[in-house]
């Protein structure tokens, strides 16, 4: 794909987003789905068009760290440090929400799942946003999750307002998730 034709594609996901609607792309593992996190609407659709119970709380996805500063509050310098080494990467971590993050974002929890990718789509498309967007899988809840562009389109009919096509990079299981306040694994 031409570096043009690229980043109309990621400037026309972009207005998508903005404009509260949802878009497939794919990620380190999986296609993910996502919208503008500040939208309720559009996260509202989302969790809809996944059958996804909203006190399960999303996962946010960033070019940069800095990208995910509105959301959460950084942790103790040790502890920052492991989190921050992780990045860019498929390691999502849990970090104590800021007091105005909307709450369709974190659900039943004081946490909220972030992460910084390293898939250049999926980062290009944060670029693009100038900020985090939710990314959750782009399947139907407790469903497997799609790989391809084709299986987005399968299985969600009617969903996504765009799907930027491109390759998942490779990895065989979606994001490990972390405590990063203890450093448990909660997700392999």
């Amino acid at each position: 794909m031409t570096a043009p034709f690229l980043n109309h594609r990621l400037r026309l996901a972009a207005r998508v987003i903005a404009g509260g609607g949802l878009v497939a792309y794919p990620t380190e593992a999986v296609y993910g789905l996502g919208c503008d996190p500040w939208n309720r609407a559009a996260v509202m659709r989302l969790l809809a068009l996944k059958r996804r119970d909203p006190a399960k709380g999303l996962i946010l996805i960033a070019a940069r760290p800095e990208q995910l500063a509105p959301f959460v509050a950084w942790l103790p310098p040790p502890r920052m440090a492991v989190v921050l080494a992780s990045w860019p990467g498929p390691h999502t971590w849990l970090l104590p929400v800021r007091p105005e993050t909307p709450r369709w974002l974190s659900g039943r929890f004081d946490t909220l799942a972030v992460r910084v990718t390293n898939h250049p789509l999926a980062a290009g498309l944060c670029r693009a946003c100038g900020g985090a967007i939710v990314s959750t899988s782009a399947n139907v809840a407790e469903r497997p999750p799609a790989r391809s562009a084709f299986r987005v389109r399968r299985d969600l009919p009617g969903g996504p307002d765009l799907i930027l096509v491109g390759a998942c990079a490779g990895a065989d299981r979606p994001s490990s998730i972390r405590d990063g306040r203890t450093g448990r694994v909660l997700r392999p």
